[in-house]
């Protein structure tokens, strides 16, 4: 397989094989904000909103590089924000009007 048609066959955490430091599998508590991600997920997919399926390719289609910055669950965060634009759903203006106001809410 050329270069080209691996680059294009290949999603970007189809990683399987490829050398990799160790994992350290460490179960840890969940984040307060983890956790309401990972609710909202399932209420995004509980009123089909967004699917199991659609997030996931959400997350791919941030692309190697992004993926490879961010955690497990700004990941979600990303592609659910994108679907929701694609989707005609919520706008980048509302999410960042709601982003300044919690913003503000904390620093009180």
């Amino acid at each position: 397989m050329s270069q080209t048609e691996h680059l294009l066959k290949t999603l970007p955490n189809d990683i399987g094989g490829l050398p990799a430091d160790r994992i350290e599998r460490i179960d840890h508590e969940l984040e307060p904000w983890e956790k309401r991600c990972h609710a909202l997920a399932d209420v995004l997919d509980f009123h089909k909103i967004i699917s199991t399926e659609e997030k996931r390719r959400g997350v791919e289609s941030l692309g190697a590089e992004l993926i490879g910055k961010l955690t497990y669950y700004e990941r979600w965060v990303v592609a659910f924000a994108n679907i929701l634009f694609q989707k005609g759903i919520l706008t980048p203006e509302e999410l960042a009007k709601k982003m300044d106001e919690v913003e503000r809410r904390q620093a009180e």
